[in-house]
């Protein structure tokens, strides 16, 4: 927060202030707007309260998503994901798009449900 202040100093001085900070581990974080998705790969999530008011703040890789852009599915992909994960094709395409087509990264997202 501070350049060049010892963090043991930093937590005294921040007790002695009333401020209380949380870290909150996450994998990712995704922020959705009426046009677009934030989505924040890798973050560092800290939740601060301070005299009662409670804030966030998150620090990562951030990647926007256009909600109007259309994900074109591969059939092929589809029947990977289906056939690795044994789920319904609703499911696999769900994954698919959450995300981006990325054929690992769906069937992991079904495996770890």
């Amino acid at each position: 927060m501070f350049p060049g202040m010892n963090p043991r100093e930093m937590q005294k001085a921040m007790k002695r202030l009333g401020i209380k900070q949380e870290e909150i581990e996450a994998e990712e974080v995704i922020i959705k707007t009426p046009e677009k998705d934030l989505v924040i790969k890798n973050p560092h999530v800290s939740k601060v309260n301070m005299m009662g008011q409670e804030t966030i703040q998150i620090v990562g890789d951030i990647t926007e998503v256009n909600k109007n852009e259309t994900i074109e599915v591969n059939d092929d992909d589809m029947a990977t994901v289906m056939e690795q994960t044994n789920c319904t094709k609703q499911e696999a395409l769900e994954a698919l798009g959450e995300s981006n087509g990325n054929l690992a990264e769906a069937i992991l997202r079904l495996q770890n449900k």
